[in-house]
């Protein structure tokens, strides 16, 4: 099994894809110093993991989006980090508010525009820092499409949010309820808001609809998916891993971008300050890094303790049977089970390290002896592990979401 999933996920092409200057990539790797390959990927992984991104969502004046900014963020109500919410505009200028456990991903609370002195030009001015922006609104109008397009002008990405589709759902079920259908609801919605922006003279408005309070119904993977793949490169692995985890979907693209940069981990890992392995022969390795990695797989997903604790309270759900729900093999991270681990992935590590000589530029990470192969398994199974561990705790908090799909509403 370890030889199929070696050169799957370790073909030269991704790993020359991950770094600015391939040449420069493949020179380090040929001359065949390990320190230097290490020391170069180390400084590719943290760009990785830490790259910036602002992202800017304004609303009308006074409609509640800083109920957004913190669900975006997968904070509850009672969270301390909140962004602060009244009914009343309380944003007079931008007010940043980091993810929790990602600094470098910044939300900024913009203030509304909804005020009938708004100027598109002028309101651009006053939120430059923000690259990315999100107007949420519960209905659209000239001004908007005005700000959109004063937005692209700017060469800024945009996406625009018809919120409280849960409401206008409830009022329709409660109205016609012998000719209800959900998803005739949604895409007169749909059609409506496009209609207007296109009035607007916006062309080919980007439209998502979203319940503030139930993020894994409608549309918000499809604005997650639109996200990512605008985002440059080096910013969608860090953009990801800070997504709530709400849906399907999501929980696939976080497990994707994870598992394409095991490699990158187990050669710093096991190249850097490495130390012998108390137990576990002939392997060599920073265990406080694999101890961070393994934390940061589970903190991903939203296993850690904090995160459980929310989701309990968001959903209702007693907090034993979120935990239950979510207990894998092993809940805590500690050295004793990342080296049991490492233990075990070593017994197959020789078989695996061969697999090295058939990517011609990482030969020499085959210099690590069976080290590098046995950290690359241990992290693979660790990975999966909490994946599954994810998958099973949406089942849990979101059972009577998980099974409703909503047909793609795709812009034209």
């Amino acid at each position: 099994m370890v030889s199929r999933v070696f050169p799957l996920s370790l073909s030269q092409s991704k790993i020359l894809k991950l770094w600015g200057d391939s040449s420069t990539l493949k020179g380090v790797f040929e001359a065949g110093d390990m320190s230097a390959v290490s020391t170069k990927l180390q400084a590719t992984l943290y760009s990785l993991e830490n790259a910036r991104l602002d992202v800017g969502i304004t609303r009308d004046t006074g409609s509640g989006k800083s109920t957004f900014v913190n669900a975006i963020r997968g904070l509850g109500d009672e969270d301390p980090k909140l962004a602060y919410m009244g009914v009343v505009e309380m944003t007079v200028g931008p007010t940043p508010y980091a993810y929790p456990k990602y600094p470098n991903i910044v939300v900024w609370d913009l203030p509304g525009i909804g005020a009938p002195t708004f100027q598109a030009e002028k309101y651009l001015q006053r939120v430059l820092p923000a690259r990315y922006f999100i107007i949420s609104l519960e209905s659209f109008a000239a001004h908007h499409a005005q700000l959109a397009g004063e937005l692209w002008q700017c060469g800024k990405r945009f996406y625009l949010i018809r919120s409280k589709v849960d409401v206008d759902v409830a009022a329709s079920r409660s109205w016609r309820p012998s000719t209800f259908s959900e998803e005739r609801v949604l895409s007169q919605i749909w059609d409506d808001c496009c209609q207007r922006l296109e009035a607007g003279g916006l062309q080919d408005p980007k439209v998502f609809l979203l319940s503030m309070f139930e993020l894994g119904k409608y549309d918000f993977h499809l604005l997650e998916e639109m996200m990512v793949k605008e985002l440059e490169s080096h910013k969608q692995h860090a953009f990801l891993q800070a997504l709530p985890n709400v849906s399907k979907p999501i929980l696939e693209k976080k497990a994707a971008s994870l598992r394409q940069h095991i490699w990158l981990v187990a050669a710093v890992a096991s190249g850097i300050n490495p130390s012998p392995v108390p137990g576990v022969r002939d392997v060599v390795c920073d265990l406080h890094m694999l101890i961070d990695s393994l934390r940061g797989y589970r903190c991903s997903f939203g296993l850690d303790k904090d995160s459980l604790t929310t989701l309990a309270r968001q959903t209702g759900q007693p907090l034993h049977k979120i935990l239950e729900a979510a207990q894998g093999p092993e809940t805590q991270v500690t050295e004793a089970l990342v080296v049991e681990r490492l233990g075990q992935s070593s017994r197959d590590a020789s078989a695996f390290t061969q697999e090295l000589l058939n990517v011609p530029i990482l030969s020499t990470l085959a210099n690590c002896g069976i080290s590098f192969a046995t950290i690359y398994q241990m992290l693979r199974t660790s990975l999966d592990e909490a994946v599954k561990d994810a998958q099973r705790l949406l089942l849990q908090a979101f059972l009577d979401d998980s099974e409703h799909e909503f047909p793609d509403r795709s812009n034209p």
